[in-house]
């Protein structure tokens, strides 16, 4: 039985919380609003207008709520997206395709890696500019930075690939199904171009339907088998970090060498893939993690100074964009061998 007292401190302890979370949450009800009438991406407008509220995350009620949705509600958000995932879904796609797709995230992240070198950034800024544009844009993003040892940088770092892979996915919305026109190719083809390589979920889905119902369909599983990747990639870095002696962020803090939203996505997984997981609950599951992801971006924001992003520099953009085109022209070439 828990005491009165003990009951009182964890209702105390929440009640902290309570405030800053709440006012992320508003933040992110006002970004689906303006995405659902004015055609904005929800993830976007959750990051501006947490921006506009910073002054809540220096002082106040607010900010230990806003430092737990940036962490917490991230890491449940990200774990939640294993229930999108099965074996089956994977393997529908064929092998080729299916190596065309691991094959591409593989090397954009290596050419993040070497881009981020040559251009005088650290490699911290390349897993994390890489692994977002190989897999799926904003949620990759915030998944891979949770892993990574922090430093000053950390956080701007971040929202400026949150904020750019989100810009570049929304251009490619509207540009990629034209380009796909102009060099002719089919529905699956063109389903496979667009899944492959636009970063967010809802711009894949977006562009892909479209241009057609099956392009939509095939954008949205290619687009998940690479969503696929993610607990991998995060457990590889964590491993990876380890081994190289940098586990320790600028606080002393050691990252967990298996995080637990990887456990969770992995978990979730193998329960969708064995048929364990009923429809409604997937479903429902699903829309909790776009919720959850939504309201930890709005958290972000708002512990980010607008100015801290234009001092990126130049070099941090032409990163980004490389790696952009890189895996455009990769699964494009790709599908001129295959097709």
């Amino acid at each position: 039985m828990f005491s009165q007292e003990m009951i009182k401190q964890k209702f105390d302890s929440w009640s902290v919380l309570f405030a800053g979370l709440a006012v992320a949450a508003v933040v992110a009800v006002a970004a689906q609003f303006l995405s659902e009438h004015y055609g904005a991406p929800a993830m976007l407008m959750a990051l501006l207008l947490g921006i506009a509220f910073h002054f809540l995350a220096e002082e106040g009620k607010c900010v230990d709520g806003i430092n737990f949705t940036a962490r917490t509600v991230l890491r449940f958000g990200v774990g939640l997206l294993g229930v999108r995932i099965s074996a089956e879904l994977i393997l529908g796609l064929g092998f080729e395709l299916i190596s065309l797709v691991v094959l591409g995230v593989v090397l954009t992240i290596t050419i993040g890696l070497l881009g981020a070198k040559l251009l005088g950034r650290g490699w911290r800024f390349g897993l994390l500019t890489g692994g977002s544009v190989a897999i799926c844009g904003a949620s990759a993003a915030m998944a891979i930075a949770a892993v990574l040892p922090k430093n000053e940088n950390s956080e701007r770092n971040l929202l400026f690939t949150v904020l750019s892979v989100t810009v570049l996915s929304t251009i490619a919305m509207v540009v990629y199904p034209i380009i796909g026109r102009l060099l002719g190719l089919d529905s699956v083809a063109m389903g496979v171009f667009l899944g492959g390589t636009i970063h967010d979920v809802a711009q894949v889905v977006g562009a892909g339907f479209s241009v057609s119902q099956e392009t939509g369909d095939t954008a949205t599983l290619v687009k998940l088998i690479r969503v696929s990747m993610l607990a991998p990639v995060v457990l590889i870095f964590a491993v990876i970090v380890r081994s190289q002696g940098m586990e320790k962020d600028a606080s002393g803090t050691r990252p967990p060498l298996v995080p637990s939203f990887v456990v969770a996505f992995l978990m979730l997984a193998v329960l969708n893939s064995l048929g364990w997981i009923p429809d409604v609950v997937a479903q429902f599951c699903s829309d909790l993690s776009r919720w959850a992801l939504l309201i930890a971006i709005a958290a972000v924001g708002m512990k980010t100074k607008l100015k801290s992003i234009f001092d990126v520099g130049g070099q941090a953009i032409l990163v980004i964009v490389l790696e952009t085109i890189f895996i455009a022209a990769f699964v494009l070439g790709g599908l001129k061998v295959l097709v």
